[in-house]
């Protein structure tokens, strides 16, 4: 019989989560816009990418990184990840928070995106650029429906956008065929697209790629201001859970890959240069 795990029920730091580096792109803006908190930010890149891997494992694997942050004090986690939001986000809620602990919240970065697209078409069609994974999930199809039942959405699965990215090939001429030959096969599926979300944390560090082989006036909708937001209403809305965050403006970089090559590919992402910590979840 296995030991009930005993959770700290003082305040702690904002858990971040990712299977790789993409969820940089959502702490980075988080950060600018809720500087005070204190964060944890967890890349599981030893076993990404997430985004071809089924949904048992992605949401086998996702929950093992939240109960590491959860064990670490904290609260609050954010899944920066979209694949790990399409395919474990629901599950974990439902099924698992409530044996764990029913104050702790996690939440994803779809929904967010969802809410704000309807105010941004004007054609009432869009354009979908993810992950495999969060393609063949179809977790955006049916989030706009809850909310836009009229919007019309059309997907389109970019397998090779993260590996390009982090081997730091998204800048050289080689990706931008990648990057046409996506958004072409994308306007030939439906030429009314006005709004394109860009469903991968990864895909900002393509935007100008993106927008350079895009007709002009289609709007781009990119994550992290989006859920940057979104927290800030969720902090407001929810003050019990804003008490049990830390606010000493401090950050923590978490890998399972080695911190040597994490904190390389990080500064892919990051202005900045940062120290990982290694992690084992085993």
């Amino acid at each position: 019989m296995s030991e009930q795990r005993i959770l700290s029920n003082q305040p702690g730091s904002i858990g971040i989560f990712d299977s790789g580096y993409g969820g940089l792109t959502i702490l980075e803006k988080i950060r600018e816009t809720l500087p005070q908190y204190d964060y944890i930010y967890l890349g599981d890149n030893a076993r990404t990418p997430y985004g071809t891997r089924s949904f048992e494992v992605v949401y086998r694997y996702t929950l093992e990184c939240v109960n590491r942050l959860f064990d670490m004090g904290c609260h609050l986690v954010i899944l920066a990840c979209n694949t790990a939001s399409a395919k474990a986000l629901r599950t974990i809620q439902q099924n698992d928070l409530p044996g764990i602990d029913p104050n702790r919240r996690v939440l994803g970065v779809i929904r967010p995106t969802v809410e704000v697209v309807g105010s941004i078409t004007k054609t009432n069609h869009i354009g979908l650029l993810a992950t495999p994974g969060t393609v063949q999930s179809n977790s955006y199809p049916l989030e706009i429906a809850k909310l836009h039942q009229d919007i019309i959405v059309t997907s389109e699965a970019c397998p090779l956008w993260v590996p390009l990215i982090e081997n730091n090939e998204h800048t050289s001429p080689g990706s931008d065929y990648f990057v046409h030959k996506n958004l072409v096969h994308l306007m030939q599926e439906d030429d009314q697209i006005d709004t394109i979300m860009l469903g991968c944390t990864h895909y900002p560090l393509l935007l100008p790629k993106i927008k350079k082989h895009l007709p002009a006036g289609i709007q781009i909708v990119s994550q992290g201001e989006i859920v940057a937001k979104s927290l800030v209403d969720y902090l407001h809305r929810h003050a019990d859970m804003d008490a049990k965050c830390t606010k000493n403006g401090q950050i923590r970089y978490l890998t399972t890959e080695s911190v040597e090559k994490f904190s390389a590919s990080a500064s892919i992402f990051l202005n900045e240069k940062i120290e990982a910590e290694h992690i084992d979840l085993g």
